[in-house]
């Protein structure tokens, strides 16, 4: 599966469990706390795994480089929207809006990604690279999922940094 298949197999899931959250009862924590759970599980290692094959790839490129930084920055506004819908799981605040908006910004970031992403990357990548992006993710996803939430920062910021400094970080002993 190439890059492309496999993150729109993500979206799918990703929009599915959002849409069943926003419609979900109000008093239903049990239903809410769940949903929350699977989004986390869905998205974070989604996320991590993208940035690191495909948007630092994207990033290497000058021509591309400004359309993989605006990823990145869309990923951060939604996983501080994730994260708050957490914590107001745990203190029972109103979460409907933090999820309607959660929603609403990752509708958003797909519809970019899966526009001119997508098309700045089948541009500048070959189908045999795409595969190879493709294979790599599925296989980082599994990984990511295991982590902790201060190991999913950690590669966020190992991400965001130019790659002769994400390996030094990624392999010291204390990041």
């Amino acid at each position: 599966m190439d890059i492309y298949q496999a993150l729109k197999k993500d979206h799918v899931v990703v929009r599915e469990l959002l849409n069943d959250l926003v419609n979900l009862p109000e008093g239903d924590k049990e239903g809410k706390s769940q949903l929350i759970n699977e989004i986390r599980d869905e998205l974070i290692p989604h996320a991590r795994a993208e940035e690191s094959v495909f948007y630092n790839s994207l990033r290497s490129l000058n021509l591309t480089k400004d359309i993989a930084m605006e990823g990145y920055k869309e990923h951060m506004e939604a996983e501080t929207l994730l994260r708050m819908l957490q914590l107001q799981d745990k203190t029972n605040m109103d979460w409907k809006n933090t999820a309607q908006k959660l929603r609403q910004a990752l509708e958003h970031h797909i519809a970019e990604e899966e526009g001119r992403m997508f098309e700045a990357a089948m541009n500048n990548f070959t189908e045999e690279e795409a595969q190879m992006f493709g294979e790599a993710f599925e296989k980082l996803k599994p990984q990511i999922k295991e982590q902790t939430i201060v190991g999913t920062t950690l590669d966020m910021v190992a991400n965001l940094m130019p790659p002769r400094f994400s390996e030094l970080f990624r392999n010291s002993p204390n990041p």
